[in-house]
């Protein structure tokens, strides 16, 4: 049994359409710059109101531009389809990495978001329920996904990343390649029904998956009701996790204030450096030029996911010390794309008062968490390389 499946109806790039994920962003104004430099990117049809031509419009009421422009693309020849089909997916990064994936439908009914809950799919992060209900407006007034959810193969993952480096070295010329700004090529290569992609998709979908990246996209497809969803299937030996780290865009008090208020809520503070910490245990804080190490008080009763350090500046930082919400409009989630050097930079500019560098969680606790059903905080794990949107697109309707 596999709950890994062809996708129906595929529409693969045939060049200039793939992009960053929609939530890979720490500016909306990145988002607007890259669909003005290329207005085929899968970006516009995805943040439709960051296309330059629907600026000033909700996203509600930049749908029916999304659903244009995707008409659009397949008129232009920017897709071409194919029918029933898994896709093999190689990532080559220009330091010589090479990462590995199968892009193919996966059932929506084996996501699992607690130890008491069946599934082969396990969901593992808290999410935002607005980016959830954006992502099912798209797909519903659409009708195809254009990004798909990473899954990690956590049984099965070596025999997987053997079985898909053979059939890549064994498949030609790809069907098409598209650069990253990071300078990876990502390629692709449909594959019809036959042996091969019926043993890939054993490999891919026979063991406990682990959504790496794509959280919301997973619980949209349950709300809305997809029976499946796109998905890359890759492995342990294909990812990194990097850092995930925080801008605070407004401070209620100076700096001095907030470092009392940690120490009274029990953090020990010292002077730091402004990058990001080694290993967990201590996060940096960056404000008006000075850098502090703190550590956070645990909580001896929690759990480890309770005391780890994402969890730790959720709830002590924000909550107790600043009085925020983990969706206050005043956070950015800045991932690992954007280095220490940059969240400086935009304190120092005044654009925010505050950074906050986390070390990353490492791969082997994030399935080991995951696999017990533990569940990670909210923008805690920034998964390397991503899978690029717009590359193949699943048509649902």
């Amino acid at each position: 049994m596999t709950v890994a499946h062809p996708i129906p109806t595929a529409w693969l790039t045939a060049g200039a359409t793939g992009a960053q994920n929609y939530d890979e962003f720490a500016d909306d104004a990145e988002i607007t710059e890259i669909i003005a430099a290329n207005p085929s990117s899968a970006l516009a049809i995805e943040m439709p109101h960051r296309a330059p031509g629907s600026l000033g419009r909700s996203f509600a009421e930049s749908l029916p531009d999304a659903v244009v422009r995707l008409t659009q693309a397949k008129d232009a020849g920017n897709y071409r389809r194919s029918d029933d089909v898994v896709v093999l997916y190689r990532i080559s990064d220009p330091d010589g990495a090479t990462a590995y994936g199968l892009w193919c439908m996966v059932d929506t009914d084996q996501i699992s978001t607690s130890a008491d809950e069946p599934g082969l799919v396990i969901r593992n992060e808290d999410v935002f329920l607005e980016k959830v209900r954006e992502r099912v407006a798209l797909f519903q007034a659409l009708g195809h996904l254009l990004s798909p959810v990473l899954l990690l193969q956590t049984g099965r993952g070596d025999e997987l990343h053997a079985a898909l480096a053979a059939a890549t070295a064994q498949a030609g010329a790809p069907a098409a390649t598209d650069v990253d700004p990071a300078g990876r090529t990502h390629a692709i290569w449909p594959l019809a029904a036959g042996p091969v992609a019926d043993s890939l998709r054993e490999l891919a979908g026979g063991g406990e998956l682990v959504v790496a990246d794509g959280n919301h996209r997973s619980l949209a497809a349950q709300s809305g009701g997809l029976d499946r969803f796109l998905a890359v299937v890759t492995t342990p030996a294909s990812v990194a996790i990097q850092p995930y780290n925080r801008l605070v865009h407004q401070l209620d008090a100076p700096i001095e204030e907030l470092l009392e208020r940690l120490e009274k809520a029990g953090a020990q503070v010292a002077p730091g450096t402004p990058t990001v910490p080694a290993q967990g245990g201590t996060v940096h804080l960056y404000a008006d030029g000075r850098a502090f190490a703190v550590t956070l008080p645990r909580d001896p009763a929690g759990s480890v996911i309770d005391n780890i350090d994402h969890a730790l500046v959720e709830r002590v930082l924000f909550g107790e010390v600043l009085g925020l919400e983990p969706g206050d409009k005043r956070i950015t989630y800045v991932g690992g794309d954007y280095p220490a050097s940059w969240l400086t930079e935009e304190v120092d500019a005044g654009r925010s008062a505050l950074a906050v560098l986390i070390a990353p969680v490492t791969v082997d606790d994030f399935v080991e968490v995951n696999l017990a059903r533990q569940k990670m905080p909210r923008k805690s794990t920034w998964f390397t390389p991503k899978a690029r949107g717009g590359l193949v697109v699943a048509q649902v309707a």
